[in-house]
């Protein structure tokens, strides 16, 4: 299996990308496209003792930033890494797509090049997230502010398919993010929303409360892309403090330095359940092929779960059996 992979998308690139790509070779078996300036990659690759004599490079020198317009990629930065990366996945030269560049690049980027799926309207970003139980995927995170009650209910089919194709979650447990779990609570999109889950064929198990999120009781979150993205970096945030001050209290004196060595395994345990590095990155749901959306600031473990989220997806058959529900869809509410 071949996965493409932006070059110089993100925080920590190439370094990082590099780094994470040898790792999926290596440890994965997959082969490397690897897109971007070919100078700068052997020239990293070699400063840091990083093995990519195996992998394929497609040289071009442009970089779409992530304060640039995400329209931008069609035109002025069509031969960036992310725009030639996605390109070259609709052509066929790879069996999926991963960067950890711009968000919105990315969704305009593959939306007008890959293209999306017959009778899916809208592409939405869809994050694996930690919670007590394990994980549960998010949708939409970023990729679309406000959305249809027939738009969020597509979003509930696909990450439906996804979580039993890809993630081998058997029926899982879809709930609305809302301010009450009560059927009326919420704005009208929300509560028409409520009206259409209740009928669907998937496990609507009703709202959810956003502080009710970690502890579990779904596998699947449906929101609007405004309160998915900022669900999404609060969720970071409050994990972040939180383990900076576990830290710095185990770190206090000499007797808390003791005492962490009794905890240190159980402490590892939870730092790993709760790390999205372990998830790798973000499925783009709705496109025609696969694409994988990393963390901006991905180091190489990441990266390489990254890639192997792209692979996992790849194999699974997923997106034939969202545009098989897509269809599906479509002719019921035709009828």
């Amino acid at each position: 299996m071949k996965i493409i992979v932006d070059a110089f998308g993100g925080d920590n690139a190439p370094l990082e990308i590099l780094k994470g790509a040898a790792l999926a070779e290596t440890e994965l078996g997959c082969s490397i496209l690897l897109v971007g300036d070919e100078n700068k990659i052997q020239s990293c690759a070699k400063e840091n003792n990083i093995d990519i004599s195996k992998m394929e490079i497609k040289h071009t020198e442009d970089v779409i930033l992530v304060e640039e317009h995400p329209q931008s990629i069609l035109k002025e930065h069509k031969n960036s890494s992310l725009g030639l990366g996605l390109q070259l996945l609709a052509d066929g030269r790879g069996d999926a797509f991963v960067t950890a560049g711009s968000s919105g690049a990315t969704v305009v980027g593959a939306t007008f090049l890959v293209k999306r799926i017959k009778g899916i309207k809208r592409a939405a970003i869809a994050s694996l997230m930690p919670n007590d139980e394990g994980m549960f995927m998010m949708m939409d995170c970023g990729a679309n502010l406000s959305c249809t009650p027939e738009v969020l209910n597509m979003f509930a089919i696909m990450a439906t398919t996804y979580m039993e194709k890809v993630q081998g979650v058997k029926n899982p447990r879809v709930a609305l993010a809302n301010i009450g779990v009560e059927p009326n609570k919420g704005t009208e999109t929300l509560v028409e929303t409520y009206k259409i889950m209740e009928k669907a064929n998937y496990n609507f198990v009703g709202n959810i409360e956003v502080r009710d999120i970690a502890k579990g009781g779904t596998d699947i979150v449906i929101c609007e892309g405004f309160t998915g993205n900022v669900i999404l970096k609060m969720y970071e945030g409050v994990a972040g403090v939180l383990a900076g001050n576990i830290k710095a209290m185990f770190k206090k004196n000499i007797f808390t330095m003791i005492g962490a060595l009794f905890v240190k395994s159980g402490l590892d345990a939870f730092k790993k359940k709760m790390d999205y590095k372990e998830f790798g990155g973000a499925p783009l749901m709705g496109v025609a092929k696969p694409v994988i959306k990393a963390h901006g600031s991905s180091d190489a473990r990441a990266f390489k779960n990254a890639i192997r989220q792209a692979m996992f997806y790849a194999e699974s058959g997923a997106i034939d059996e969202i545009a098989k529900a897509a269809a599906e869809f479509k002719g019921s509410s035709e009828e």
